[in-house]
């Protein structure tokens, strides 16, 4: 047995699955059978773990193991980060002229595999592995969703990462939602997109309103050559936006909002960007209809969802002033802080928000 034989990333737990609402932790085993090695990922594979697991795959490729299946019955959720490892290092094997395996995939994971293409570089087993059957997990849990007014949230907020993570030319993306007759942002890849959606909304027109309104596509291939929406257009060139498709959702012909795309080059999308687009664009609508609540329970989670966004929001800026931290690496904090504290990054968030507010005497609390 090699020296990765019964390598353990941290806190890899006996069952994975787990009944409370804290995520598993992230852990890596690798089984050496002969030549095969097989790697076992449980709990997130996300922007803070990926790299953990790709440290581990090319360490055992450079000891010579080619022959590698990935093991994901155990994870809770992946985004663009973990998409990224799987790509690289099945473009590695192929030039060894081999494959990697990946076994026991939930249904969303071979679904995302399928439409970003992944799946022409990897052979999937479709065998998945069933939840020991006293571990009370349901099928939501098992392919990434929480247990948890955040679940819708969550997984809008995916879909965005992987658009951005293998849509060529965008470099924004994000999910506006209808709720109770005015336009939300649900889930955006950052800011400046942020701006976009926000200044749609400001002046009441723009394509990401268009598609949610009309049900169709809107593809600007050149904004400085739009003139519809002549109050928004302006705004956007100025924050360097040039081109922007926006692509609506649907589901049981209700029109629930649209998923933006923006680019800082003009001619940025095309025919293949169009299709991806609206491969997720379906794949967030079916999350939108296949959450298994009625409308009345949609409301709820929705209202409780767009809350815990704005307030993750809130705290990736206070993060963002204080320890001078980019966008993305305030989030990682706050992701990494949460699961330590073994609170819901909402949870978390609010913490730190509320770390911001005078208290009665009137003295602003200090706050990390």
């Amino acid at each position: 047995m090699g020296p990765f034989a019964s390598f353990e990333g941290v806190g890899h737990p006996t069952n994975p699955v787990m009944n409370d609402n804290r995520a598993p932790e992230f852990g890596v085993v690798v089984r050496l059978e002969g030549d095969r090695a097989i790697v076992s990922i449980t709990g997130d594979v996300d922007l803070l773990t990926a790299p953990t697991l790709h440290t581990t795959i090319t360490t055992l490729i450079e000891e010579g193991h080619l022959d590698i299946v990935l093991d994901l019955a155990g994870i809770t959720f992946m985004d663009a980060s973990g998409l990224g490892v799987i790509a690289a290092v099945s473009l590695r094997l192929a030039q060894s002229h081999h494959i990697l395996t990946i076994q026991s995939a939930p249904t969303i994971t071979r679904r995302i595999l399928h439409i970003t293409r992944l799946s022409e570089l990897t052979n999937i087993d479709d065998a998945t592995s069933e939840p020991d059957a006293g571990a009370g997990a349901s099928d939501a849990w098992r392919v990434g969703f929480r247990p948890s007014n955040d679940t819708i949230d969550n997984a809008l907020r995916r879909v965005t990462h992987l658009v951005g993570a293998t849509l060529g030319g965008a470099d924004g993306v994000s999910i506006t939602l209808t709720r109770d007759g005015h336009p939300m942002t649900v889930a955006a890849s950052n800011s400046t997109v942020m701006k976009m959606d926000e200044h749609q909304y400001a002046t009441g027109e723009g394509p990401c309103l268009s598609a949610a309104a009309d049900g169709r596509e809107f593809h600007i291939a050149s904004l400085a050559a739009e003139t519809r929406w002549p109050d928004f257009v302006p705004l956007a060139i100025e924050q360097g936006i040039a081109s922007i498709l926006s692509t609506p959702l649907t589901t049981a012909g209700r029109r629930l909002g649209a998923l933006n795309i923006y680019s800082n080059t003009e001619g940025a999308f095309g025919p293949v960007q169009e299709e991806l687009a609206s491969l997720f664009a379906s794949q967030a609508s079916g999350i939108l209809a296949d959450s298994g609540v009625d409308d009345a329970d949609m409301d709820r989670q929705f209202a409780d969802a767009l809350l815990a966004r704005q307030t993750i929001a809130r705290a990736q800026g206070v993060l963002m002033e204080r320890q001078s931290l980019t966008s993305d690496k305030a989030a990682a904090a706050i992701h990494h802080s949460a699961r330590i504290a073994n609170a819901s990054v909402a949870a978390f968030a609010a913490s730190i928000v509320a770390s911001t507010r005078p208290d009665e005497s009137g003295v602003r609390t200090s706050g990390g």
